[in-house]
């Protein structure tokens, strides 16, 4: 397989790699910390760049595949929006459905609970005023 960049390159992202590895790889004007592998790669190959190493330009790399990755992903995006209505359609029936049950068995408790203490008391005033007559 042919090399994809130069040794110098390869060496210098080797360098930055450990750099990352310890702990003392910082990003440019920021100054934090590179913990990301992606990034330190993409650091050392800026600087190999700079030093004058073989290294294709900046986003040089597979335009052709770009090109139809970016009709792959407007061919996703179309299904995935696609998809994402049909189910907000189906979250948004099952939430209406799981709401009318959920408030007619509260009203159904409620109301059974409210009978049950109305009749009791109703019972218990029934009672006491009987009691009450009689005496």
């Amino acid at each position: 397989m042919a090399r994809r960049y130069s040794k110098k390159a390869s060496r210098k992202v080797e360098q930055t790699m450990r750099e990352r590895k310890e702990g003392t790889l910082r990003s440019g004007s920021t100054g934090r910390k590179v913990t990301s592998r992606k990034q330190a790669i993409a650091i050392g190959l800026s600087e190999a760049r700079r030093e004058g190493a073989e290294v294709p330009e900046r986003g040089a790399r597979g335009k052709r595949t770009r090109k139809a990755a970016g009709r792959t992903k407007t061919a996703a995006r179309t299904t995935a929006a696609g998809s994402r209505k049909t189910a907000a359609r189906a979250t948004a029936a099952g939430s209406r459905k799981t709401a009318a049950r959920a408030t007619t068995a509260g009203s159904r408790k409620t109301a059974a609970r409210a009978t049950t203490a109305g009749s009791r008391k109703t019972a218990a005033r029934a009672t006491t005023a009987g009691r009450k007559r009689a005496a």
